[in-house]
């Protein structure tokens, strides 16, 4: 070991040191016993349960040049994000392996991906974590990609097949809080280096240990990371996990701000904007704080965007509410647009809500199993006609009715039911009409939203419009379990009026053969099916109807 820097530092070169070699370090502590540790900057690891680093080549030759001339953060662009937890996705069949490597599940992924109308990955965390069970959100390693599923070099392989097949890649970032694990960061130099000295702000909730952001090297170490998976890897950008926790002490608003976990996003995310303008950066935030997608010189937190718990949570709530009910919840599904214009928000249906003893989408509808169908349909119809962009989990798109686990594969087998097929059509038909539908893309600008109806509590129909660039795009519901005939809205002169899609079809599930419609005088009218939604596109300003 040689002293550098005026001692503050010391460097080691072992010239005989290969690819995949493993190592540790092994730190003295004051009373001289000593831990062998994991090195916090390693390209790679062991799989577990054995946990030295690994020596990893990361020469990689990309070839998405035009991909990355091209992305853009999606502002007015579609944003339909497919999330993936790698290893249960699908499994290997002949029982070998646990997992898929990133190349082996690079072309099936990407085609599944395509075939559905999504057009960006966001993949569950891929440090290396020690237990399977964590999903990658208690990390010991954060520039080492998890040797579950391979090496560095593979993964490179996954991101750049992605961009040339025009799909973006998104990764979830935990820069909150990493495992206990003696070997990893936990006490690294025989004192809290990583976290903090205090147990009453060192532990959190899922008890891993809180990163100390008060300390400059820390925030470094975690920026570094950050920039490390944009800048090596070709990630498009990074969903940052659980940011309640940054805003508050423990994520907990009573106990105050967190003025240097906020400082810490602020400085992020600036830095990583100059460097990756193009990247996503979401924030993964449960809060009501203001100005989250606001930028830091502005006074905010600059993230590009936030998932909108507060739609998730009261529209799962809606459609697990009794018939009943709906009438007496009915503005849980309209305040979403009260607050909308405070923030740039993605719609989330993530692998939180259905995991947990929470039970499938399928599941939450309240009802039977051909109410389930036909409410899930129109749940995802008024979710991608509602402003924000889109993003879901996967196996939602094949109706499962169990919950996820990460132990098993999704349930393919569900595609032989005609059900489940029929509801997978209809997913792949509402995501490929997003994607080329203007109007809701323009989430951002003002006058892209205007309710048409959002007072019809007794009978529980919603009606608004999406518009942009001279298209508009008129979607209404019926979340109750009676047929409403001849309803109509007033939408204004206007020509070529069609019929986007029908959740109600029987290519979907539904019971009806056809569509019908009529538009005389400014005025468009259908019938509306118990638990149905439709979607109607037609060019001309409307008149604005207050």
């Amino acid at each position: 070991m040689t002293p550098i820097c005026g001692g503050k530092f010391y460097e080691l070169f072992c010239p005989d040191a290969m690819e995949n070699m493993r190592y540790k370090y092994r730190i003295y502590k004051k009373n001289v016993d000593f831990t062998d540790h994991s090195d916090p900057y390693g390209f790679g690891c062991e799989l577990r349960p054995h946990v030295c680093s690994v020596i990893r080549s990361m020469t990689y030759e990309f070839s998405d040049d035009e991909w990355l001339e091209n992305r853009t953060d999606c502002k007015n662009k579609p944003l339909n994000i497919y999330e993936v937890h790698l290893g249960s996705w699908r499994k290997p069949k002949n029982g070998g392996c646990e997992w898929y490597n990133y190349a082996e599940i690079a072309d099936e992924l990407i085609d599944w991906v395509k075939d559905n109308g999504y057009n960006y990955i966001e993949i569950m965390p891929l440090g290396e974590h020690p237990c399977d069970e964590s999903w990658g959100y208690q990390g010991t390693g954060f520039f080492a990609p998890t040797s579950r599923y391979g090496t560095a070099v593979q993964l490179m392989n996954l991101v750049d097949k992605c961009h040339q097949k025009g799909i973006g890649v998104i990764m979830d970032f935990v820069p909150v809080h990493f495992a206990v694990n003696d070997y990893a960061l936990a006490n690294y130099d025989g004192t809290a280096l990583y976290e903090y000295p205090s147990d009453d702000v060192g532990y959190n909730e899922w008890g891993s240990r809180n990163f100390n952001h008060a300390k400059g090297e820390v925030q470094s170490f975690l920026k570094s990371a950050a920039a490390y998976w944009l800048d090596l890897y070709h990630f498009d950008g990074i969903r940052v996990d659980a940011v309640r926790n940054l805003i508050y002490w423990q994520g907990d608003e009573r106990r105050g701000e967190n003025r240097n976990g906020i400082n810490f996003l602020r400085t992020m995310n600036t830095g990583l904007k100059m460097l990756f303008p193009t990247a996503i950066i979401a924030a993964e935030d449960s809060t009501a704080y203001l100005n989250v997608t606001k930028s830091a010189e502005n006074g905010g937190l600059g993230f590009d965007y936030k998932w909108d718990m507060g739609w998730m949570n009261d529209t799962l709530e809606f459609f697990g509410t009794s018939v009943m009910y709906r009438s007496r919840d009915y503005h849980k599904l309209t305040f979403s647009m009260v607050y909308f214009e405070n923030e740039q928000f993605i719609l989330p249906l993530s692998h939180d809500e259905v995991v947990h003893g929470k039970g499938s989408i399928l599941r939450k509808m309240k009802g039977n199993d051909e109410d389930r169908f036909s409410q899930a349909r129109a749940l995802y119809l008024y979710m991608y006609a509602h402003s924000g962009k889109k993003l879901n989990f996967m196996g939602n798109e094949l109706g499962q009715l169990s919950e996820w686990n990460e132990k098993n594969q999704l349930d393919w087998e569900l595609l032989e039911n005609p059900e489940n097929a029929s509801f997978n059509r209809f997913i792949k038909a509402v995501n490929h009409m997003y994607l080329s539908c203007e109007p809701l893309h323009l989430d951002y600008e003002k006058g892209n939203f205007q309710w048409l109806d959002c007072d019809s509590e007794e009978d529980c129909i919603y009606a608004f419009l999406r518009k942009g660039n001279g298209e508009n795009i008129v979607a209404m519901f019926n979340f109750s379990d009676w047929e409403k005939s001849q309803y109509t809205v007033k939408i204004g002169d206007c020509t070529e009026v069609g019929l986007l899609i029908d959740t109600d079809l029987r290519q979907y599930g539904g019971n009806s053969e056809n569509s019908g419609f009529s538009c005389e005088n400014g005025r468009l009218t259908t019938d509306l099916k118990p638990f149905s939604g439709k979607l109607f596109k037609f060019k001309n300003q409307p008149l604005n109807y207050h």
